[in-house]
């Protein structure tokens, strides 16, 4: 579940006119952090990212899913899912247990926190750069 400043952050960019991809944004954001402090594990920063979009298709930021050819079919069926997901009303969250979420935090803590670092996500930047440049 998103948190409250990130989707007052998003609807305030959706609100001013900017691009969905502005608003989704936060929402990646937000996922970096929480990779950061160990809330979350992701093993690469394109994982943080995807965790991100996905959070901010599921909150209704009218993202659309990725062009055909771009990414596998199955990333594609996901995204559209998490389109649909983002229509219709959050479903009530319920109480987690006590097991599952000790177990959930000694996972966390196995997870690596430097994918997320200033390092990893700077050479993902240039290296999705460096791909744009190739095919445009």
């Amino acid at each position: 579940m998103p948190e409250k400043e990130t989707m007052e952050r998003a609807q305030k960019d959706l609100r001013e006119g900017k691009a969905p991809s502005t608003a989704a944004g936060e929402f990646v954001r937000e996922e970096i952090e929480h990779v950061r402090e160990g809330k979350h594990g992701a093993r690469s920063p394109q994982q943080a990212i995807a965790i991100g979009l996905s959070k901010a298709r599921r909150a209704g930021v009218p993202l659309k899913p990725p062009a055909p050819g771009k990414t596998s079919e199955e990333t594609r069926h996901k995204a559209e899912h998490d389109v649909e997901k983002g229509r219709t009303d959050p479903q009530t969250d319920e109480e987690g247990s006590t097991k599952r979420g000790r177990s959930r935090l000694k996972a966390m803590q196995r997870e690596p926190k430097n994918t997320t670092s200033h390092q990893a996500l700077s050479a993902h930047a240039e290296k999705a750069a460096n791909k744009r440049k190739k095919n445009g």
